[in-house]
């Protein structure tokens, strides 16, 4: 008898730290039409001509900071959460997980699945939808699924902001790290977008960049920075954090064009030039540590804020394999069958 496929589907990471492996995975990346969203001919151009030929050895170096023993977090951690989620759910369920770019890729890791499933429910880890990330995952599984004779039943989770044990987990998070400072400020930093894409996940003409962004609703589900504004409100409310102790804002910028605001550099001077001396920073748009989270956020912008003169940056950590977050898991699985 057939079984229940589940699969988990994170971002990916380079093989190694070698200049030669992040410049493929910078490629693979970066050629992906809905993360650079230019046509065709310039997108290969400024990936293979300029972005992968000069960024792959600067990033070869910021890998070597985050890679440990068991090597890259996000892979590790993501093979972590797969494990515990096996043991979580029934023998009815094939679990296993894959990357968007580069190993175990989700061609090789859906092909496992191609003839053991009766239904797959794809779950891409990212909390808030974007087309750059959940987007180019269900739009990868469609693409592959397609050429198959038989195609099973597929389900997907979108987003997953809102689902009570993915909050409970970052304040858990956070409540710890709060236990270890007197901080003054919390930021919350999440991986930006360009502008154009944003308004692009916009309904009609609702989007404003704005205070459109102050409630998720049915016009905006979809907006990256709505739901990233909404991830906050859900988590400060539960730390009781005041609307003036902590500030949403967006990391990450690639290229000239303009980037969802505000940028997570500019807060943090803005912070330090008002006398702000201890800032705690959250990530909660990644699940898995990784080189967003523990070498941006946790280092370059620490680095950053003490030169600026502030005393004390810290970083809540990801939920990673924390217990409340692979039971978040597997309640997203039961609720699709």
């Amino acid at each position: 008898m057939k079984k229940k496929g589940v699969l988990l589907v994170n971002l990916g990471t380079p093989d190694s730290t070698k200049t030669s492996d992040v410049r493929k995975y910078l490629r693979e990346f970066l050629m992906d039409k809905r993360v650079v969203d230019i046509p065709a001919f310039p997108r290969w151009l400024l990936v293979n001509g300029i972005i992968a030929p000069f960024r792959a050895p600067k990033s070869a170096a910021e890998y070597r900071k985050l890679f440990d023993e068991r090597g890259s977090p996000l892979k590790y951690y993501t093979e972590d959460i797969t494990e515990l989620l096996k043991e979580k759910l029934d023998k009815e369920y094939i679990v296993k997980y894959a990357m968007r770019y580069q190993n175990p890729s989700l061609e090789s890791v859906l092909n496992e699945f191609k003839e053991q499933v009766a239904s797959l429910h794809v779950i891409p880890l990212f909390p808030q939808y974007a087309s750059a990330t959940t987007g180019s995952v269900i739009d990868k599984v469609m693409e592959i699924t397609k050429k198959w004779q038989v195609i099973p039943d597929i389900h997907f989770t979108a987003q997953f902001l809102e689902q009570e044990l993915f909050i409970d987990t970052i304040v858990d998070q956070g409540k710890k790290a709060m236990k270890e400072g007197d901080y003054e400020h919390f930021i919350f930093s999440y991986h930006g977008l360009p502008e154009r894409q944003i308004r692009k996940a916009s309904y009609g003409k609702y989007c404003q960049l704005g205070k459109c962004c102050e409630t998720l609703n049915e016009h905006n589900r979809y907006c990256y920075r709505a739901q990233c504004f909404e991830t906050t409100r859900l988590v400060v409310d539960k730390l009781g954090i005041k609307e003036a102790d902590y500030t949403v804002c967006f990391q990450s910028r690639l290229g000239k064009d303009p980037w969802v605001k505000p940028y997570t550099e500019d807060i943090l001077k803005e912070l330090a030039h008002k006398g702000i001396k201890k800032v705690l920073a959250f990530s909660p748009a990644f699940v898995s540590d990784c080189l967003e989270t523990t070498i941006e956020v946790g280092q370059e912008y620490q680095e950053e804020f003490l030169e600026e003169g502030g005393e004390k940056w810290d970083l809540v950590p990801s939920l990673n394999k924390e217990d409340k977050w692979v039971e978040c898991l597997k309640e997203l699985v039961l609720e699709k069958n």
